[in-house]
C-alpha cells in the first residue's frame, strides 16, 4: 500500500505508481472509487488530475480520523465512507474508475501499537477494522499443522512447519503477545539474511496480517464489486506488493476479457461469454528509476488495468483465481 501522508498534511507522500496511473486513464474526469482510502494520497491525486468526485473507503478507522484535519478543503467532492472496499457496489454505481491499493499502509505500519511491524515492539494485533481476532488470537488457537498452512498459503513461508513447530513450544512456556517476541521466535528458525535480502519475520507477519484480515476474501469480492460498480468504459486499476495478490489479479482480468484459458500467444481465443474488461497492457506496470530513488519500498509494486466493457457484471469463481485458501494442502 501507498506510503502515509504526513499527520499534518504538510507533506504528503506520494502513493506508489501514481504517475503511470494517472497518464493511463488520463484525462481523470468524473466519479471515482479511492477503496484503500489510507492516508489519501490516490485520492488526492485523483482530484488534483479532475476527478469531479472521489469516494473514499478504508475499513480502519484511523484512516477516517486522520484524514478530519485535511477532506474538508476538497469540499463535497471527497466522501468518505468506513467500510471494506469488497461491498463498494452497495454504496456506488456507474463510477468512472476505482482504484485499489492492496496490502499495509506506512501509517499503520508506522505505529507500533497496532502490531503490523517486527521492526517496532508492540502489541501482536494486525487487525484493520481494530476489532474481531487479532494476530495473537490466532496464534494462541490455532494448533501446529494450521498454523504451519497459514504460513505456507498466505505468506509463501518454505519454513513454515519449522516455524510452526517453534512457536507452539514457545507459547507453551508463556502466551505469544508481542511483535517482538514473535519475530525473535521466527528469526531463530533462519539463517541470518545476507545484504539485500528482507528481514527474516516478513513473510510470517505478513501471512498472519493476510489470515486476520482475510485479505485474499476480501480481494476477490472487491474485484467482483468493482465489476458491478463501474459504468461502461470506467476503469479498474489495482496496484500489489506481493507475487499472490498480482496473480489474482492477473487471472481475475484473464477471466473477465475472456482469456483464462488461452495463455498461449499462439493459441486460439475461446471465449464462453462477452468479456467485461479491456486489458490496457499485458504485462504489469512496474515503478521506473525515477520513482524507486524516491520512495524504495515501491520496488515490488505492479499496477494492472482494466476497461470496463458494456458487457452486463456476471460473476466469476473465487477457484478462478487460484485462491490460496482453496488449495489443497501441501
Amino acid at each position: 500500500m501507498a506510503p502515509a501522508a504526513d499527520q499534518t498534511n504538510s507533506a504528503p507522500h506520494v502513493p506508489v505508481l501514481l504517475r503511470p496511473l494517472l497518464a493511463a486513464v488520463a484525462p481523470v474526469a468524473g466519479t471515482w472509487v479511492d477503496g484503500t482510502f489510507g492516508a489519501g494520497g490516490y485520492a488526492r491525486g485523483l482530484l488534483e488530475a479532475g476527478a469531479d468526485k472521489v469516494i473514499g473507503i478504508d475499513r480502519d478507522p484511523l484512516a477516517h480520523q486522520m484524514a478530519q484535519g485535511w477532506i474538508g478543503s476538497y469540499g463535497d467532492r471527497l466522501e468518505l465512507v468506513e467500510g471494506n472496499f469488497a461491498d463498494m457496489d452497495k454504496t456506488v454505481s456507474d463510477a468512472d474508475g476505482v482504484v485499489l491499493d492492496l496490502g499495509v499502509s506506512s501509517m499503520q505500519l508506522d505505529i507500533a501499537e497496532r502490531g503490523f511491524s517486527f521492526m517496532k515492539d508492540g502489541p501482536l494485533d494486525m487487525r484493520m477494522e481494530q476489532s474481531g481476532e487479532s494476530a495473537a488470537d490466532l496464534v494462541k488457537r490455532l494448533d501446529e499443522t494450521a498454523l504451519a498452512d497459514v504460513l505456507y498459503t498466505y505468506g509463501e513461508e518454505r519454513a513454515s512447519r519449522r516455524i510452526a513447530r517453534a512457536i507452539v513450544k514457545a507459547r507453551d512456556e508463556a502466551p505469544i503477545e508481542t511483535t517482538a517476541r514473535l519475530s525473535s521466535i521466527v528469526e531463530a528458525c533462519l539463517p541470518r539474511p545476507k545484504p539485500g535480502q528482507s528481514h527474516p519475520a516478513t513473510r510470517s507477519f505478513q501471512a498472519l496480517r493476510i489470515a486476520v484480515n482475510d485479505e485474499y476474501g476480501a480481494l476477490w469480492r472487491g474485484l467482483m464489486a468493482a465489476e458491478r460498480a463501474l459504468r461502461p468504459g470506467g476503469w479498474l486499476c489495482v496496484v500489489t506488493f506481493h507475487s499472490v495478490e498480482d496473480r489474482m489479479v492477473k487471472r481475475f482480468f484473464q477471466a473477465r476479457t475472456g482469456r483464462l484459458d488461452t495463455v498461449s500467444r499462439h493459441a486460439p481465443v475461446t471465449e464462453t461469454e462477452a468479456p467485461r474488461f479491456e486489458l490496457l497492457t499485458r504485462k504489469a506496470v512496474g515503478p521506473d528509476d525515477e520513482e524507486l530513488a524516491a520512495n524504495p519500498r515501491a520496488r515490488s509494486a505492479l499496477l494492472r488495468i482494466g476497461k470496463r466493457t458494456d458487457a452486463a457484471p456476471g460473476e466469476v469463481g473465487a477457484d478462478k483465481l487460484n485462491m490460496p485458501q482453496l488449495k489443497g494442502k501441501r
